[in-house]
This record gives structure tokens, sequence and C-alpha cells, in this order.
């Protein structure tokens, strides 16, 4: 563990530690898949409380830690996460937009990334998730994304209705490795996707995994920093020669 990374796990016991001592909910805010990974590695040295990570809607990628007092209901507490929808202004002479252009304008306002959560797109309209204290902010600044004027309205993430859309990927793999399901996915070779994991770019179900020979169970999800993620999906047969025939749900 980096140095950088040891004063956020302690950073996590002294959450937990607040959170125990004073009996009140206690938040982070929005962590990268890595810094989960040091979450819930550091988990066994929090002091009795409940824990549990976030990012306002199921799938989300980006998420908070949230530390519970033992006797107090989840359905009492709310994380403090809100959605700005973002839309043009004008649609009809607006160009596409992407996560990109939208992450850029929030950063060009000052906003610390550890601020916002996921930034989820459609092909009209943008959700852009944040801590509650910057969604006033974002909806009162946020005018422009890249060149294009844009109309804003704060949501409640309860409300917040994304139909995800996936890709359907199928392909026969000499095992369930991590390494070679990233090769099909990927559309690369076994070397190029290892050199991945080596390089701390993958992540199943938000745990940094470092093993090429990892084997991924049905249901996993698999994020890859800069290529995407996706659902494995599982077997769908076994050929007389071995060789797996799989299923992926690669996310759009």
């Amino acid at each position: 563990m980096t140095k950088e990374e040891q004063l956020l796990s302690n950073r996590f016991i002294e959450y937990a530690e607040l959170c125990y001592k004073r009996e009140v909910p206690v938040y982070s805010d929005f962590l990268s898949l890595n810094e989960q990974t040091i979450f819930l590695s550091t988990a066994s040295h929090f002091p009795p409380v409940r824990f549990r990570l976030t990012g306002g809607y199921e799938p989300a990628e980006r998420k908070i830690a949230c530390f519970l007092p033992v006797h107090q209901e989840d359905t009492r507490l709310e994380p403090p996460i809100s959605a700005l929808k973002v839309i043009p202004s004008n649609r009809k002479f607006a160009q596409p937009l992407t996560h990109r252009d939208y992450l850029g304008a929030v950063m060009n306002l000052g906003i610390q990334r550890s601020k916002i959560g996921d930034i989820l797109i459609t092909e009209y309209e943008c959700y852009i998730l944040c801590l509650k204290p910057m969604v006033s902010y974002l909806e009162e600044n946020l005018l422009m994304v890249k060149h294009t004027k844009v109309e804003r309205q704060i949501e409640n993430c309860e409300h917040l209705s994304m139909e995800q859309r996936f890709e359907q990927v199928e392909g026969s793999v000499a095992s369930v490795r991590l390494d070679s399901i990233l090769a099909l996915v990927y559309h690369s070779s076994r070397s190029k996707t290892a050199s991945l994991i080596a390089a701390e770019k993958v992540f199943v179900n938000g745990k940094l995994i470092t093993a090429s020979d990892y084997h991924l169970k049905e249901g996993d999800i698999v994020s890859v920093r800069g290529l995407g993620k996706f659902i494995y999906s599982g077997i769908n047969s076994q050929t007389k020669k071995g060789r797996y025939f799989i299923s992926i749900k690669k996310y759009c």
C-alpha cells in the first residue's frame, strides 16, 4: 500500500470512529474503484458500525462510503446524493456531447472530481450525480457544455430512471480466466489484457484484481479503466475439446 493509500485507509477508520462515538451517519466523498477497494480492505479495522457503498443508483461505478450507527434503520438514512438533469436548450442545433464534455464543463467550474459521481448520458439528456451541497451550485453555474447552451433541473435520485443499454457479446474461450474473457470482450490478446491487469486497471465488483488467472463468476461486474465495463453472464455450453461458450453484457 502506498503512502497515499495508507492515508486514505486511515481516513476511513476516522470516519467509522466518528460515526461510532457520536452515533451519527458519516459519509465520504465519491470514491474511484481503487479507493473502494481500499475501503473494503480496511473494513476489518472499523469499530462496531454498519457501512456500505452507494452511488445513487444500482449499477453506479463511483460511490460514497456510508457509515451508519448500528441502532438506526437504513430506511431512515438518506445518502447525500442528488442528480442534475442537463439537456440542450435547443436540441435541434445541439452538437453531440460526450462524457468527457460534461465532465470537463463541471471541472472548469472549479469542482473537485471527488464531489461528482457517475455521469449518465442518453441520446438527448444527461444526469450528473453529485453530493447535495454541490447540486445547487451546478444548477446555477453550468450554463454551457462545450459550445452548447444547456438547461438544468435538480432531480431526486429515487426517481432516477435510466434504462441501461447493453451490447450482447458471445464467443468461446479456453477458460473463464479473467485475461481470456477480457481478450474476447475487447478483441485483444491475452498478453495485452494481462498487461492491463498488471497495471491495476481491472476491477471486479469494485475490487481491484491483479491476478490474470482470476476466475469470474456468473453476475460479476468487470470494469476496465479506459475501456468500459461489462457483466459476465456465464457459460452457455462446453465443446468436446473443453472450450467454453460464454455470454457477456457489455455496457453501451
